[in-house]
């Protein structure tokens, strides 16, 4: 007995005193109320299953309580309890929702027996409930998942596409500009050196020119060159023989000085280019510089003019044109010695880390360096050979496409969101109003059911009384026949032969009427089916073996049996689908007059058995296939069926958890397919 909690309301003190001791000695807890307001009241405060309810009560009736029952508490079962004069009102809350009805005076069994049914009837419905609420929500979550994977997929594909673009478009054009600018720079260096040669060239032109300058002059060569750019350190005249004989500068000492033994003087004298722009060196002043020599031939013999520039200042120089470019710049020879560079990267006539191939004058490289990726642009100079480096790191030099791609991938981000979010929340609408639905549709599926239920019993009893007085009026009349007999007025003939044949008259009504009442007992009884192993194919023979096959051969009607041979025992209650195979075989052979063929077959149709039962008679109509399994519904004559037998079989077929199906056709005949589960669940 499973822990019911349930409540008695009733008016009558005595009768909840006493049924509620019969209750609990049963195992049920029990709590009770004597109005409809006190049981609303205690409703709120008790976790209880069942409500019996009586109809007639004081103040709010048992139809009133109920519906706020059912609106307040729609989990709740109850049972209407009525006097035999309120029926109808207990009819009517059945109706309204109620799980049954009990007539006054009720035995304490069958209120029991309400209780269990009722609260099975809720366990059911709330496991359905669960398992609905379980396959929506799950429906919930694949529907959204997939509405979101079939609307958004397509633009994942396009912004994972775009960034891809945009990524290696970027990386292009980041190439593109950072090799435009080292070209920029590149002629721009070379264009600074062509303008200090000419400054140079320039001074052997100058009006106070002469082979053998004087220290004047010289002093006045350099403030030339100084105010033209200050980048000019000093300035020195060199014979044919590479004496510096005349100087004006910051290292006096260099007057005089020898040079025909250095490179830049001996490449200066045998190359076809008139000037020459060395490396950066030590020299005789033991200083990193670089030197810019003119060669001009006067009267047959070369004589040149030189000038050193400060390495800062054309650092100064190379930093000016970088200005806003965010960018860094150095100068390296064919060596990858520094010949300009910042201090925070190296220090002249130290060893670059990158060396630009010589044999293409410019290009972009894209290295890594300390996990960061870096951009180099290089371009080599035609005035000397060095190359210039520009170095640029990659998060740098897209910035600021990197900051669109950011506003542009956030605003995506927000847009997806915002359309995961609508698709979610739409689906959810979408969900749970098809879940409202399917609940409204059971609901009214229950009170359809509750609606032929009551019909159905209206049915019964009217056809019970139609059934019951046919032979009840048959043994009234014989019997006054009987009686007419034996009074002298009437002069009829009162032998036994003829008293004999109207008890005969009573007797059939009598069998008939105890016909009737076994098959209603049979049509509603709900014990439990004793089930034991069978053999579908060995109980039809059982069927038709012996009389009733005889009785078929008698009425030219062929028997075909079409047994599958495979078919496994399965749990079943022997009499009870004998039963059923009879009423469904005698059902075939009345409906064929004359000659005709039942033809039986059986199947394994996995996870059923199929028992198929067709004749040839006369087949039924649409109308009459809606009605064959209602109590006391019957095709044939008069006195040849009670209309219970297919009730009773639909009772029985569906208590061992199959199902019945009908096919017919008027003039052709009738199928009866029987579907039973090899495995009972």
């Amino acid at each position: 007995m499973p822990n019911i909690n349930i409540m008695l309301v009733d008016d009558e003190e005595r009768f909840l005193l006493t049924t509620k001791k019969l209750l609990e000695r049963k195992g049920y807890k029990v709590e009770t109320a004597s109005s409809g307001m006190a049981a609303l009241d205690k409703l709120k405060n008790h976790s209880i299953q069942v409500v019996i309810l009586d109809v007639k009560m004081p103040g709010m009736d048992g139809i009133t309580t109920l519906k706020k029952i059912k609106r307040a508490f729609p989990l709740i079962e109850v049972i209407m309890l009525t006097g035999h004069g309120t029926v109808e009102s207990a009819v009517e809350g059945v109706k309204l929702g109620a799980a049954n009805y009990l007539i006054k005076p009720a035995d304490i069994d069958d209120i029991s027996q309400k209780i269990q049914e009722a609260f099975e009837k809720r366990q059911t419905i709330s496991t359905q409930t669960d398992k609905r609420k379980a396959y929506f929500k799950k429906l919930k979550i694949r529907l959204g998942l997939g509405l979101m994977a079939a609307f958004m997929l397509p633009y994942a594909v396009f912004f994972a596409y775009f960034q891809f673009q945009f990524s290696a478009t970027l990386k292009n054009t980041g190439r593109l500009n950072l090799e435009a600018l080292s070209n920029s720079q590149k002629n721009t260096i070379d264009l600074f050196l062509q303008e200090r040669v000419v400054n140079i060239f320039s001074l052997f032109h100058s009006l106070d020119f002469s082979l053998n300058p004087s220290q004047d002059k010289m002093h006045n060569f350099l403030r030339d060159l100084r105010q033209v750019n200050d980048a000019f350190i000093d300035v020195g005249f060199l014979n044919t023989q590479g004496v510096q004989t005349g100087y004006a500068g910051p290292f006096p000492y260099l007057k005089d000085k020898d040079y025909s033994d250095e490179n830049w003087f001996k490449t200066l004298l045998n190359q076809e280019r008139h000037y020459y722009i060395s490396n950066i060196y030590h020299g005789f002043r033991d200083k990193p510089h670089f030197t810019i020599a003119v060669r001009q031939i006067i009267d047959g013999n070369p004589f040149i003019m030189r000038s050193t520039l400060d390495p800062d200042k054309f650092y100064m120089f190379l930093r000016s044109i970088n200005h806003g470019k965010e960018v860094e710049a150095s100068l390296i020879n064919k060596e990858g010695l520094y010949q300009i560079v910042d201090p925070d990267r190296g220090e002249l006539l130290g060893k670059s880390e990158y060396i630009p191939p010589a044999t293409t004058q410019s290009g972009v490289m894209e290295i890594n360096e300390n996990g960061y990726a870096i951009l180099i642009g290089y371009a080599w100079l035609k005035e000397t050979p060095w190359a210039l480096i520009i170095r640029q790191p990659l998060n740098i030099a897209h910035a600021k496409m990197y900051q669109s791609r950011r506003i542009m991938t956030i605003s995506l981000a927000i847009v997806f969101f915002g359309i995961a979010v609508g698709i979610w929340f739409a689906n959810s609408r979408m969900i749970d109003h098809a879940r409202v639905m399917v609940e409204k549709k059971d609901e009214l599926r229950h009170q359809l059911f509750h609606a032929s239920k009551l019909a159905s019993v209206g049915e019964l009893a009217t056809g019970v009384a139609h059934e019951i007085n046919n032979p009840l009026a048959i043994i009234v009349a014989t019997s006054g026949v009987v009686r007419d007999m034996l009074n002298p007025e009437f002069n009829l003939n009162p032998s036994p032969e003829e008293i004999i044949k109207e008890i005969d008259t009573i007797d059939s009504a009598a069998f008939r009427a105890r016909t009737i009442t076994r098959q209603l007992l049979a049509f509603g009884r709900k014990s439990e089916s004793k089930l034991a192993p069978c053999n579908v194919n060995q109980v039809l023979d059982e069927v038709m073996g012996g009389l009733k096959e005889r009785e078929f051969m008698v009425a030219d009607i062929e028997i075909i049996r079409d047994y599958d041979p495979g078919l496994p025992e399965i749990m079943l209650d022997h009499d009870q689908i004998r039963q059923v195979f009879l009423n469904l075989i005698n059902n075939a052979g009345d409906a064929i007059s004359g000659s005709g063929k039942i033809t039986i077959t059986t199947t394994r149709n996995d996870p059923d058995i199929q028992i198929m039962i067709k004749d040839t008679g006369k087949g039924m109509s649409a109308e009459q296939l809606n009605e064959i399994f209602n109590p006391f519904f019957t095709t044939k004559e008069v006195g040849k069926g009670t209309g219970l037998g297919l009730s009773v079989s639909l009772n029985i077929v569906e208590a061992l958890g199959g199902v019945i199906d009908v096919q017919s056709s008027q003039g052709v005949g009738s199928s009866f397919i029987i579907s039973l589960p090899i495995h009972r669940v």
